[in-house]
């Protein structure tokens, strides 16, 4: 982060430079306030850029074991270019490679749910899985295992085999 706040300062300063070697060269008939204004839209630009970019370049850091499920797509009023062209500022990814499961119980597995955002920190989320009744359950607030392996006190959240996570999960 930064680095990239050196690198946003820096294009300032670039934009603002290209404007004052324009001047000198066309014998100073451009505006005064054409300096400050190249190098505040030079920092917004590559601002704008880091935005737009992030998403890919985090996918790209991320295992081959990890499979996005889901991507939040951001738009506001005060960026209306994000109307015409949203960018991912949120996306929630599974690691494959953490699927456990329970001889027991062979139907549930366990997995790893990871939430990433753009200034925020990543966070996870144990997930159970049923993949014989396409069903999950978040393992949060009083949510155990019997001996047997079973899942207890958990709320089920009845899906679709085609859900995200069970899909990443199960392979269906």
């Amino acid at each position: 982060m930064f680095v990239k706040l050196i690198g946003t300062i820096f294009a300032g300063f670039l934009l603002a430079g290209i404007v004052l070697v324009l001047n000198k060269l066309t014998g100073g008939r451009l505006p005064r306030w054409a300096t400050p204004v190249a190098a505040g839209l030079g920092m917004i630009g590559l601002t704008v850029y880091f935005e737009y970019t992030w998403f890919e370049s985090t996918r790209e850091k991320l295992p081959e074991s990890f499979s996005i499920i889901k991507k939040v797509e951001s738009r506001a009023f005060y960026r209306p270019w994000t109307y015409a062209v949203p960018f991912v500022d949120r996306f929630a990814a599974i690691d494959a490679g953490s699927v456990r499961t329970n001889e027991q119980v062979p139907e549930q597995r366990l997995v790893e749910l990871y939430f990433f955002g753009r200034w925020a920190p990543v966070s996870k989320l144990p997930v159970v899985v049923n993949c014989k009744e396409f069903s999950r359950a978040n393992l949060a607030d009083g949510a155990e295992f019997a001996d047997d392996g079973r899942l207890l006190n958990a709320d089920w959240i009845d899906v679709t085999a085609s859900d995200p996570i069970v899909e990443a999960t199960c392979g269906v």
